[in-house]
């Protein structure tokens, strides 16, 4: 009898181990990354994490009303959970990732940057380089972590016109004062990439890695810049943050974000490279657009709509 009640402990306790796990478990998305093809090039979008942002205190040159329809359009609403992606350009001989997410600085909604690369086949030893967008937190946070390399074989490649700005705390005047912290966060996470001589800064237009332009996209940031890949007649542009809110800013690109250091200067640029991405009809990657943020853009009245990717499995066709 005392066998049996043992047993029957026993089963009941592991089944409840197993219910825990299956909880955890399914509380959790698959691993994020999503690959297209472009030419001949492999570009994969990877996720590390998603941030809600409450647009409603954040976006200027718009109604609360307005921003309540817009967002309720797309089923949403302004606080919004917003995708932070990163991705991986691919020739079969070198691997370039555009951006680096959050690492440590928004605790476990970013951060996920490094498991999802190693899940796609990308461990952050095989990453030969890294170009960033901008130096803002979800897009440089993750080029260290605990004061060493994310990424050990890799420089890191930012438009000279951001270091100036972001790791000289004299510029803090310039920034509103909900963004004075972006100053000592750049500085954690990018002095450990200068100690080991891995930053390399450029001013676009430039080349900083061969088959990769960068373009000045100036105002999100002074050194903000787009990347444009082209491979076979195809070509994608990487614009880091020319839209944070697609709901919004698509429709009306005077829609602005108060994380822009020259607002007007960004509102400018977002309608130069909206309109040239409607007329071209290139590949898009939006690092806030959901994951995984491939798409095109279309001329919509006096706005603009985003035409997303069609799911594919068929990359190698």
């Amino acid at each position: 009898m005392k066998m049996i009640l043992a047993l029957v402990a026993t089963l009941l306790f592991s089944s409840q181990l197993l219910a825990a796990g299956q909880t955890s478990t399914l509380d959790e998305q698959a691993p994020g990354y999503y690959r297209m093809k472009l030419g001949k090039l492999r570009i994969t979008a990877v996720s590390d994490g998603t941030v809600t942002v409450p647009l409603n205190t954040l976006l200027t040159n718009i109604s609360a009303e307005k921003l309540r329809q817009a967002m309720a359009s797309e089923a949403m609403t302004p606080q919004a959970e917003t995708s932070i992606n990163a991705y991986v350009i691919d020739d079969g001989k070198k691997r370039v990732l555009v951006d680096t997410g959050a690492g440590e600085l928004f605790g476990s909604r970013g951060g996920h940057l490094l498991e999802n690369l190693a899940a796609a086949g990308y461990p952050a030893e095989s990453i030969n380089d890294v170009l960033l967008t901008h130096i803002h937190a979800d897009h440089s946070g993750g080029v260290s972590h605990a004061g060493k390399l994310a990424f050990p074989e890799a420089n890191v490649y930012v438009d000279k016109r951001d270091v100036d700005f972001w790791l000289n705390p004299s510029n803090v005047a310039q920034v509103e004062p909900g963004e004075a912290h972006t100053f000592a966060e750049s500085e954690k996470t990018l002095r450990p990439v200068i100690n080991a001589g891995r930053l390399k800064t450029f001013l676009a237009p430039a080349t900083p890695v061969e088959g990769i332009r960068a373009e000045s996209t100036a105002g999100h940031t002074p050194g903000s810049v787009l990347y444009r890949v082209e491979s076979e007649g195809q070509t994608l542009v990487l614009w880091g943050d020319i839209i944070h809110a697609k709901a919004v800013q698509m429709p009306d690109p005077h829609v602005a974000i108060h994380f822009d250091v020259n607002r007007q200067q960004a509102i400018k640029t977002r309608e130069r490279v909206l309109k040239q991405a409607a007329e071209q009809g290139y590949w898009v990657a939006a690092a806030h657009i959901s994951f995984p943020g491939f798409g095109h853009v279309k001329r919509e009245g006096n706005g603009y709509r985003w035409v997303e990717s069609n799911y594919t499995t068929q990359l190698g066709q």
